[in-house]
């Protein structure tokens, strides 16, 4: 990774990108890329994260950075064929982060004094709901702003802890009887379940996303109860 040390940092790379997209879609350009919507290639995302999943694990770093780059190619594409019907470009999308940054870390551009981990995280959560609140994305249940294509194992570990946070799941209560299974033992059991799930002729990603709904649903009523 050595030939990255010590590079100027310019946009010009970030302008060449974007003409080389814009031509790309241009009349004359490539006539796969000129086929594309949003909706067509909003899966290639998903693609190219795993793949920058399967780099970092690796640690290969000239692999990191390649596939940081089709992810940034996933960026630029979607501002393009929003940028083409008049919608956004991504000079707005750059901005709007950068403006997003800033307002949900006052403790390093503000005067909030959050510190340590834990304030920050409380902090980031009211300043995002403040955000929200009164828009179509208000998020007025702890339930809210779970992705629903998450993998369904993601999924439910979110749900879980969104709801242990709100208290909708109940603290363990006396000594426990058994011991904490270990990593490596909960790893087998979950395994096993998948094995016992094919057997039975089951998906385990829908079983889970099933059981995910059902404890989103009674958590949303409980929710809705208050306490007691």
């Amino acid at each position: 990774m050595s030939a990255f040390k010590n590079r100027p940092s310019t946009p010009r790379a970030m302008d060449d990108l974007l003409r080389v997209m814009a031509r790309l879609r241009a009349p004359g350009g490539c006539s796969w890329d000129r086929q594309q919507t949003h909706r067509s290639i909003r899966l290639h995302a998903v693609e190219e994260v795993y793949e920058l999943l399967d780099a970092i694990e690796a640690r290969d770093d000239g692999e990191m950075a390649e596939e940081l780059g089709d992810m940034l190619l996933q960026v630029v594409f979607h501002c393009q064929l929003a940028r083409e019907r008049g919608a956004f470009d991504f000079e707005q999308v750059a901005r709007h982060l950068v403006d997003k940054l800033i307002r949900r870390h006052p403790h390093v551009f503000g005067d909030s004094q959050a510190r340590s981990i834990a304030a920050v995280w409380a902090q980031w959560d009211r300043i995002k709901r403040a955000e929200k609140a009164g828009t179509r994305h208000a998020r007025p249940s702890a339930l809210d702003g779970v992705p629903r294509h998450l993998p369904a194992l993601m999924r439910a570990e979110k749900f879980v802890k969104k709801a242990r946070k709100a208290g909708l799941i109940p603290p363990e209560t006396g000594p426990t009887t058994s011991r904490k299974p270990t990593q490596a033992k909960l790893a087998k059991q979950l395994f096993a379940l998948v094995e016992q799930a094919q057997k039975q002729g089951w998906c385990a990603e829908e079983l889970l996303r099933a059981e995910t709904r059902k404890n989103e649903r009674a958590w949303r009523k409980q929710e809705k109860k208050g306490p007691g």
